[in-house]
């Protein structure tokens, strides 16, 4: 940037707080939830939603579990008034929801939001005019008390007119737009008198929403903002505080939750934080980062693969691949290092009987926003041995040894590298078929017999003799020997007729399924006379074939 730039701009004022609270408060409650998709969403976007996708979005708002849906600006815009009457006339609004409708402080515009919501249950009057010092000078061109008056007559017309709907619970709110950039004590003085005309009462509260309608300073100054205008308020048990963030700075979460520690207790905003500009506060990213801490966010993302579905459908904007909780990849791993520690994370967390998640990289259990774990490691060349082994568990079953992890890891690492690309789980798996399962060159099992087999007890001594048919580069050779077992008989008829010698450095197996097609898998590592090791893999309903199949596989891969 250019230094001389930065002289057109003046840093945003600190709130003189020096005893503030709110870096000591944690929180263990969810704020009350108000959804403004349908307004402020909706006037964001390039082609704004039909009634048919209004409709679909209030319906999605109501499973997710929120009572407060603002559902337009119904005084302007014919097709938000009708969508309002809509929701009311066909009885669309579950008991328990409040839709709450837009207003600005003007007559006309007051008394058309109220035709708009008659016959409803319950309905918060959202009635705002904007309080900060560049609107005030610049746009309207009016004094502090004349925007005071202006606020206050609102209010009245606001009261009178709910005088008129008797059938219908009202909830009054007042936001002093533009909360951020009007000076703390005016913002005070505006809301109070506000507040004074609908004489709110513990019983019966005022919503009174201080918006950053412009994100114009960091978090904690909002903080601050939102502790210092709660600690001076005259009658703070009459009033629910609210907020509502934007993301100029791209600190809307920040913002409210430090918001929410100073003295708030509702929370504006929409999901994935669409909105004007840089977007609103996205309420999903916020109720799932008090889940990970143990709150109920009284939220339901359950199925977050529903929501983004609808979402996508009726805004027409994708949700970004790296979105915190909803991106496509935000649970996946493509790094060695980081595949290695959920692979160890996953199996320390299994091993614990599934208590307490605490898997590195991962802060939530991707199973709780409905996702699975098929795309939590992906392959690609900035993958690791620990990756490769953890797609062929989890896909397949397949639990290599330790050891057998890098053997396997090097040969993926040189398919990535030449190809240049993600590989999908089957292509893993073919490529463990292709180099152990499926190993028939030059040596192949064509008939494997365990002609005696005894095992003494006292003498803590097993015996076993073998007969089996070995194809060698084509040729059929009958081999047979004796020994300390099926798999020892076999390999020392293979060195005494075939091979040569070796030495078996490792063994392992374990069942790949159950019932009564269970398979079972052998892993073996040989040394070969010149010192390098080799390992080898084989898959049988019977074990002992399985081993055979393993010894062969990794013999062959040593003459390849």
């Amino acid at each position: 940037m250019n230094p001389e730039l930065t002289r057109k701009y003046s840093a945003y004022p600190q709130v003189k707080l020096p005893d503030r609270n709110w870096p000591n408060v944690k929180i263990d409650k969810a704020p009350f939830w108000c959804s403004v998709d349908l307004r402020d969403g909706n006037q964001a976007l390039i082609q704004p939603m039909s009634m048919a996708k209004k409709l679909e979005m209030f319906d999605l708002l109501v499973e997710l579990g929120f009572k407060e849906i603002e559902t337009g600006f119904p005084s302007a815009s014919q097709v938000e008034f009708e969508f309002t009457r809509k929701l009311i006339e066909d009885e669309l609004i579950p008991e328990g929801v409040s839709i709450q409708v837009l207003t600005q402080a003007r007559e006309h515009l007051i008394k058309r939001t109220f035709e708009s919501i008659k016959g409803a249950g319950e309905v918060i009057i959202h009635l705002y005019n904007s309080t900060s010092t560049l609107q005030r000078d610049v746009v309207f061109q009016m004094s502090k008390q004349e925007i005071i008056d202006l606020a206050v007559k609102g209010a009245e017309m606001v009261l009178q007119e709910a005088a008129n709907y008797p059938e219908t619970k009202f909830q009054f709110q007042y936001s002093p737009e533009s909360f951020t950039g009007t000076e703390l004590d005016y913002a005070l003085e505006v809301c109070e008198a506000v507040m004074g005309v609908w004489k709110p009462s513990p019983e019966h509260k005022a919503i009174i929403n201080l918006p950053a309608t412009v994100e114009m300073a960091t978090p904690n100054i909002y903080a601050d903002q939102i502790e210092w205008f709660c600690r001076n308020m005259k009658k703070r048990e009459a009033a629910i505080i609210s907020v509502h963030t934007h993301n100029d700075r791209g600190c809307a979460v920040a913002a409210t939750e430090l918001a929410l520690m100073a003295g708030a207790d509702r929370v504006e905003g929409t999901l994935f934080g669409n909105g004007e500009r840089t977007g609103n506060v996205d309420i999903i990213t916020l109720a799932l980062n008090m889940f990970t801490q143990g709150v109920d966010p009284g939220l339901n993302f359950q199925n977050i693969g529903h929501v983004i579905d609808v979402y996508e459908r009726v805004n027409r904007i994708p949700v970004h691949i790296r979105h915190p909780y909803a991106g496509e990849l935000v649970y996946t791993a493509f790094s060695g290092s980081h595949q290695d520690a959920i692979n160890k994370g996953m199996s320390e967390y299994e091993v614990n009987g599934g208590r307490l998640w605490a898997v590195p990289y991962l802060p939530i259990d991707p199973t709780d926003v409905g996702r699975n774990f098929e795309s939590i490691i992906r392959i690609n060349s900035q993958s690791g041995k620990g990756g490769v082994a953890y797609i062929l568990d989890h896909e397949y079953g397949i639990k290599m040894p330790k050891d057998m992890h890098p053997d396997f890891g090097e040969l993926i690492q040189k398919i990535t590298d030449r190809d240049g690309r993600e590989l999908k789980p089957e292509e893993i798996y073919k490529a463990f078929d292709d180099t152990y399962l499926d190993s028939h060159h030059p040596y192949d099992l064509h008939s494997f017999h365990v002609i005696k087999r005894h095992s003494d007890k006292q003498e803590k001594k097993s015996f076993a003799q073998i007969e089996a048919v070995i194809g060698v580069d084509g040729d059929d050779q009958e081999i047979s020997a004796s020994g300390n077992g099926p798999l020892d008989a076999f390999s020392t008829a293979l060195k005494e007729n075939i091979t040569g010698d070796f030495r078996l450095l490792s063994y392992h197996e374990h069942a790949i399924n159950t019932g009564s097609s269970a398979r079972a898998i052998a892993y073996i590592q040989v040394r070969k006379a010149d010192g390098n090791t080799f390992w080898g893999a084989g898959v049988d309903t019977d074990i002992i074939i399985a081993s055979v199949k393993a010894l062969l596989s990794s013999l062959n891969r040593s003459v390849s």
